[in-house]
């Protein structure tokens, strides 16, 4: 009989994504062909001047065959200072306050496990990213949720965490552009209290700005060390996955207080060898080459975006347009309420082979939306509007109501 696994494994919940794939499964069983909106997972390839670089660090620098650093090649610490420089004109030392990651959710998790004992709290946003939640119940530490409520704008309200919780918090976790309500802030005013916050109570903030650079209609995302007091109070995480379409390189990085980085780094260094060192040259060639892919990749998204706000419209589905990210969030139409969210992307996915994240998957207070990524083409999108607006007709001649289609718009008549 072997042993049980540990306790703070077992009491998690199981992973909104790989649920999805069993029912996903179910649906290619039953012959749907699937449109998948659910993961962010970018369809975009990797820019072509990034793959060449690596394939050059492969074929003729055998070094990048070795264990590489934990620490990261001093050549992508310095390219990432100086692409910080250009993005938010703050000054980075590469030695101290910049740090390669294995990707951000490595990170994260792995912050959090460098800092969070069973004693402490940690303050994390609902809805969230998942890791943001997971990884602190993987620490034992008790979990305090800020509510992103819809007529905040999903900004949290930390006057309303309560006394006793805040003097115990180690680390205080914002997500701006926000994964996955696509809320953003407007200005340094959230991050400026933050940073207040983490004065009066001793705990650290940890910024996760990996949509920074996939934003719209002429927004730019801040970033929280652009606050002059920020270095001292935590550190900001970015990631290649998205800004360059390269999640399965698995490349991030953090940047901001030295002592912070530091204590990650020892962590890590007793876990991992670090970024193959391969990788890490393109992502130099990422940083340094030309930025004209960033701005494509960002118009590709704002174009489908469009496409998917304008269509859900014309189905009787009205939805916010975000200013960033690759998500559309979505409260459920009023029929669907009452059923849940996972309930209603399941019978979606089975029906018509549509697949949305259901908000649940993002914390109790995701309950309600569901989450389109902006991962399909336009014309793959506005089939998948197609399919939903079926979707909801078939549901509404459930409920006694059928859809009659007059010209763009859908008529309900009652039966």
């Amino acid at each position: 009989m072997l042993p049980e696994c540990s306790k703070a494994l077992t009491d998690l919940p199981p992973y909104l994504f790989v649920k999805l794939n069993s029912v996903k499964e179910e649906a290619v069983r039953r012959g749907l062909q699937l449109i998948d909106l659910g993961m962010g997972n970018p369809d975009q390839p990797t820019p072509a001047h990034v793959v060449e670089a690596l394939c050059r660090s492969v074929r003729e620098d055998t070094s990048t065959h070795r264990y590489p650093q934990t620490k990261g090649l001093a050549r992508l610490r310095e390219a990432i200072a100086a692409w910080y420089h250009r993005r938010f004109q703050v000054t980075l030392d590469p030695g101290r306050e910049v740090l390669p990651l294995l990707g951000s959710k490595e990170g994260l998790a792995h912050l959090f496990f460098t800092y969070l004992t069973p004693k402490d709290y940690a303050l994390i946003p609902s809805p969230c990213y998942p890791v943001h939640y997971n990884a602190t119940l993987l620490t034992g530490t008790k979990v305090h949720l800020m509510p992103l409520k819809e007529e905040s704008r999903f900004l949290p309200d930390l006057d309303a965490v309560p006394t006793a919780v805040a003097r115990k918090a180690k680390v205080l976790l914002v997500n701006y552009p926000n994964n996955p309500t696509g809320a953003v802030v407007e200005d340094l005013a959230l991050f400026d209290r933050c940073a207040h916050f983490a004065k009066k109570n001793g705990c650290l903030v940890a910024h996760d700005n990996a949509y920074s650079e996939l934003a719209f209609d002429g927004y730019r995302a801040p970033s929280f060390l652009q606050l002059p007091q920020a270095r001292k109070y935590g550190v900001e995480f970015h990631s290649f996955s998205k800004t360059y379409s390269m999640a399965g390189w698995r490349i991030a990085f953090a940047v901001g207080n030295a002592e912070v980085l530091g204590n990650l780094y020892k962590f890590k260094s007793f876990l991992d060898y670090g970024i193959p060192g391969f990788i890490q040259n393109a992502a130099v060639s990422a940083l340094e080459g030309s930025q004209d892919y960033v701005s494509k990749i960002t118009q590709t998204y704002r174009e489908r975006r469009d496409v998917l706000v304008a269509s859900l419209r014309e189905v009787g589905w009205t939805v916010p347009t975000p200013r960033a990210t690759m998500y559309v969030w979505g409260h459920l139409p009023e029929p669907f309420r009452r059923g849940g969210s996972f309930r209603f992307a399941e019978r979606l996915l089975l029906q018509e082979g549509v697949v949305v994240a259901p908000g649940i998957g993002f914390g109790p207070f995701g309950e309600g939306y569901v989450r389109f990524a902006l991962v399909e083409d336009k014309s793959r999108i506005e089939e998948a509007v197609r399919r939903i607006g079926r979707f909801l007709r078939s549901a509404r001649c459930e409920r006694g109501r059928c859809g009659r289609r007059t010209g763009s718009s859908v008529l309900l008549v009652e039966h």
